[in-house]
């Protein structure tokens, strides 16, 4: 497994921990095939029964690391593009035992439709949320535009994505982007070792089956062209004027001038 992905086993528990700290765990292409390959490994070990992830150091997830987003020459999403909308898929439906996600710090743009991939959420009280993706001229991405209404309902999914604001930890569990907040920071990864146990020790099959059906009630018709829907509108926003000038604003803190082009 990658060194940009810590994987461990606590009886039936796997427990996956993002481990890019000093890059504030930002998704490259190492971590988001880490990850591929973890959730679909978790999902054929018979004897894990459940999952954990976590970041490591001051963050959940910032986001998508940029250095990786360009298109390939022809324009075509290029295939990291792919392989991250695809995450969505092995950890809802390929990977049917229960996901926690513990969000242990900021969690921006990808990083908050990685821990809204996952069936629970708990949250330190230093957790903060941020939509991220219009802040640099970009459409949601990594199944947020299915996840995120499913949780918390359309108009709050839509005023989340647009009004561009950091939502703190108590905020976040009164919206439903989290389900928990623990008491002090110190005490999450003692909570997710005790909530993600309870869960590993839920009857399989149910715990499964239970799974599937809450998946597959709210799942679109075709949930891979969804997801296809979201990378390839934002591989075209990425190569707009405004994304360019959104991300330079952003660089130099400055107000972007949106021109709509």
């Amino acid at each position: 497994m990658s060194e940009t992905l810590e994987v461990r086993t606590e009886g039936r528990l796997r427990i996956l921990r993002l481990n890019r700290p000093e890059r504030k765990n930002a998704l490259d292409r190492d971590l988001i095939g880490g990850l591929h390959r973890a959730f679909h490994d978790a999902a054929a070990d018979d004897d894990v029964w459940a999952v954990v992830l976590t970041g490591n150091g001051d963050a959940f997830c910032s986001g998508l690391d940029f250095s990786e987003t360009a298109p390939t020459s022809d324009g075509a999403p290029a295939p990291r593009a792919a392989l991250r909308s695809h995450l969505t898929v092995v950890m809802q439906i390929e990977c049917e035992k229960p996901i926690l996600a513990g969000v242990n710090g900021v969690a921006v743009g990808a990083g908050v439709s990685l821990a809204m991939n996952a069936d629970i959420r708990v949250a330190a009280p230093s957790a903060r949320f941020h939509p991220g993706y219009t802040r640099i001229g970009l459409s949601p991405d990594l199944g947020l535009t299915w996840t995120l209404p499913r949780a918390v309902g359309y108009e709050r999914a839509m005023r989340f994505l647009l009004e561009q604001r950091m939502v703190p930890a108590d905020e976040a569990l009164a919206l439903g982007l989290v389900g928990e907040v623990v008491e002090h920071d110190e005490d999450l990864d003692e909570r997710l070792l005790e909530y993600g146990t309870m869960l590993a020790n839920v009857a399989p099959i149910a715990a499964r089956q239970t799974k599937r059906l809450m998946v597959r009630a709210e799942q679109p018709t075709d949930l891979v062209a969804h997801l296809d829907a979201e990378i390839e509108l934002v591989m075209q926003a990425l190569r707009s004027q405004d994304s360019a000038e959104a991300i330079r604003a952003m660089q130099v803190r400055e107000t972007p001038d949106f021109q709509g082009r």
